[in-house]
């Protein structure tokens, strides 16, 4: 009998892959599926659609179906996978981003027909045939109001793990509630995207994993239950039965593959549904071990450390974001999570060097640490961390703002952008540090400017730790099969049910697979030590520009 394969996919901004893995972690297939050039009669633009609403951005739910059936007929006809050595499946997706099931979504979904692709089939089967993503920032007003109506933003941040955010799925709610109350009766069932995924695969609507449900302001971070009072405050009585049953956490059997499955593709049909997690919890399952960072350099620029148990409750802040462990219960992730990442580098690069990466990169090299003291900061959309900031502001050495659009700046625009994105990381660490793990020692960096070896120079400096990278850039998607390979393990070996994460990877003789690549230069990293507190400074001025706009 063949050895058994996990399925992990990875519904992103940009794209949809999905990774095949055997037990001990080995990538045996992968495959993508890139919305801009593989569905272009959809019309994103970076895999979203930018819409009439100031801040508004969503991607038509028909491009994720699409995406699916596109996939896997790939992954039949180019690779030849045999599914039916899949004994599990689970994933991540992007997290925040929310889609909206009507009556006939939820009924059609029960039961497919194998002749027929998703896209055919539950295309009119959503409320909302634009899901709200990540990057929407259309729903200010609905973040203040529910920071009021439980006293603050602390006061949420301690309940929920964030203050309130635009992207979060309350506030989404909450203004399809309160301006589109026809739409918001007309919708049967509100998953994230990541149980949407989880949902195809089950053939019934599947539960909200743990720590993806705790980046949507509705979870009690403690408990891990969905918070009453803030479920009626955003989606009344009625959000409850929409929300659907208690969050689950990684590892859980939800049931096996739905029918249409088996009989399209030829899965077997014991094969486990996992639930699927936020691309940056899968992550964290994929690569790192306490003591670690994950900075994921995409489309978001992204901070995780893992938090083990504790018999006292993280300290959340409104700067940060506290979320579940999707793995250990009791266990956190803090995580620190930024809009404009890689798209704004890549802005710079058309802008300033011809649209060449290797213009870019020589631009970094041919300056010294520390651009000649001069900061330049980068915000082509409303940025998260610091809240709210939007536009480009370029600094000299003394904190002074240099004057005039786009001003007078004659250093490295590329080392600029890179040393700014990463001070505001290095600002941060030390608020995160004391309330986790103490002292971190190394920062594993994933995502697609992990291949930059001038970039991750400047992490290595610039954060003083040495830089590590995975085997392979589909750390989410790897998560992924993991966390099917976990559900696996738990439900077919005996005496299993109540073993860890840990246990199981331990058992099978599986090892991440990190790549060392850069030490720290202690000289540059006396030298970003002394720029950050000019650095906070020139950040503090922009905020109270963009305030007084």
């Amino acid at each position: 009998m063949l050895p058994p394969l996990f399925l992990g996919l990875d519904l992103s901004t940009q794209q949809l892959k999905a990774s095949i893995i055997d037990e001990a972690e080995n990538l045996l297939y992968e495959e993508y599926i890139h919305f801009d050039s593989d569905l272009p009669h959809h019309g994103t633009q970076n895999g979203a659609h930018y819409g009439d609403r100031e801040g508004e951005v969503t991607c038509p739910v028909v491009v994720w179906l699409e995406a699916m059936d596109v996939l896997f007929d790939r992954l039949t006809e180019k690779h030849s996978v045999d599914f039916g050595r899949v004994l599990a499946v689970s994933g991540a997706a992007q997290q925040h981003g929310s889609v909206y099931w009507n009556a006939k979504g939820v009924e059609v979904l029960g039961k497919l027909d194998k002749s027929k692709g998703l896209v055919d089939q539950l295309e009119g089967g959503f409320s909302l045939e634009q899901a709200p993503l990540w990057m929407d920032s259309s729903t200010t007003k609905e973040c203040r109001e529910l920071e009021e109506a439980v006293g603050g933003a602390q006061n949420l941040a301690d309940r929920t793990g964030s203050r309130a955010y635009e992207r979060f799925t309350a506030s989404q709610i909450k203004r399809l509630y309160d301006y589109d109350r026809s739409t918001y009766d007309k919708t049967s069932r509100i998953s994230l995207i990541s149980s949407f995924v989880a949902s195809l695969f089950l053939g019934k609507v599947a539960p909200i994993e743990i720590a993806d449900a705790s980046g949507m302001n509705l979870m009690d971070i403690i408990s891990g239950n969905w918070d009453l009072e803030l479920l009626k405050l955003c989606g009344g009585d009625e959000l409850k039965e929409k929300i659907g049953e208690q969050p689950v956490g990684g590892g859980t059997n939800l049931g096996t593959v739905a029918k249409w499955w088996v009989e399209r593709y030829g899965f077997n049909e014991d094969c486990i549904v996992a639930p699927f997690t936020g691309d940056n919890p899968s992550s964290i399952v994929s690569l790192s071990s306490p003591g670690d960072a994950i900075l994921s350099l995409g489309t978001s620029t992204t901070l995780l450390v893992s938090i083990p148990p504790s018999p006292d409750p993280p300290l959340c802040t409104t700067n940060s974001h506290m979320l579940a462990h999707p793995t250990a219960p009791g266990g956190h992730i803090a995580m620190l999570c930024y809009k404009n990442g890689d798209l704004a580098r890549k802005s710079v690069k058309d802008q300033h060097y011809g649209g060449s990466w290797e213009q870019f990169d020589q631009s970094i090299k041919s300056t010294s640490s520390g651009n000649d003291g001069y900061l330049r900061f980068y915000f082509p959309m409303k940025e998260i961390i610091p809240d709210g900031v939007i536009g480009e502001f370029g600094f000299k050495a003394a904190g002074k703002l240099v004057e005039g659009e786009g001003g007078e700046f004659k250093p490295s625009y590329s080392r600029a952008i890179c040393e700014t994105q990463l001070l505001s990381i290095k600002s941060r660490l030390h608020r995160i540090l004391p309330h986790s793990i103490g002292h971190l020692h190394r920062c594993i960096v994933t995502g697609g400017a992990s291949a930059n070896e001038t970039i991750l120079h400047l992490v290595a400096d610039v954060l003083d730790l040495p830089v590590y990278v995975a085997a392979t850039s589909a750390s989410a998607t790897i998560g992924g099969g993991l966390l099917a390979q976990f559900a696996w393990w738990k439900a077919t070996k005996e005496g299993k049910k109540d073993k860890t994460f840990e246990e199981m990877r331990e058992e099978v003789g599986a090892t991440k697979s990190l790549k060392k690549v850069l030490d720290p230069r202690k000289h540059e990293s006396e030298i970003y030590d002394a720029i950050l507190p000019v650095y906070e400074e020139c950040e503090d001025k922009i905020i109270e520009i963009c305030k007084s706009k």
